[in-house]
C-alpha cells in the first residue's frame, strides 16, 4: 500500500517562511512526478507547483519567486519552501504524486496540511 505523508504545516505570519514535506511510502513504486496543490475555503483545489522525476519544475503563478518545489529521489520525498507568504497562501495544502505501482500509473493524495498565514 502506498501513501503520500505529509508534514511542516501550520501558523505563520505574513512575510515568513514554511517548509512542507512530503514523503511517499509503501513498495514497489517508483516516482513519476510529486508536486503541491491547495485549497482555500469556498475555492477549487488548484496547482502550486509540481517537479518531474528528471528535475523539471512547474509553478503557478502566484507561487513564482516565492515558492520552491524540490525532491529527494532517494527518500522519495519533495520539499515546498514557501518564503514571502501572504495571507491570500492560507489554504490546506496537497501532497499529489504520480507512481508507477506493478507497471501502472497511479495518482496519490496525501491528507492535507494547513498552512495559515496571519496578516
Amino acid at each position: 500500500q502506498v501513501q503520500l505523508v505529509e508534514s511542516g504545516g501550520g501558523l505563520v505570519q505574513a512575510g515568513g517562511s514554511l517548509r512542507l514535506s512530503c514523503a511517499a511510502s509503501g513498495s514497489s513504486f517508483s516516482v513519476n512526478y510529486m508536486g503541491w496543490y491547495r485549497q482555500a475555503p469556498g475555492k477549487q483545489r488548484e496547482l502550486v507547483a509540481h517537479i518531474t522525476s528528471g528535475g523539471s519544475t512547474t509553478y503557478a503563478t502566484s507561487g513564482k519567486g516565492r515558492f520552491a518545489i524540490s525532491r529527494d529521489n532517494a527518500k522519495n520525498t519533495v520539499y515546498l519552501q514557501m518564503n514571502s507568504l501572504k495571507p491570500d497562501d492560507t489554504a490546506v495544502y496537497y501532497c499529489n504524486a504520480e507512481l508507477l505501482v506493478l507497471g501502472r500509473l497511479y495518482t496519490y493524495w496525501g491528507q492535507g496540511t494547513q498552512v495559515t498565514v496571519s496578516s
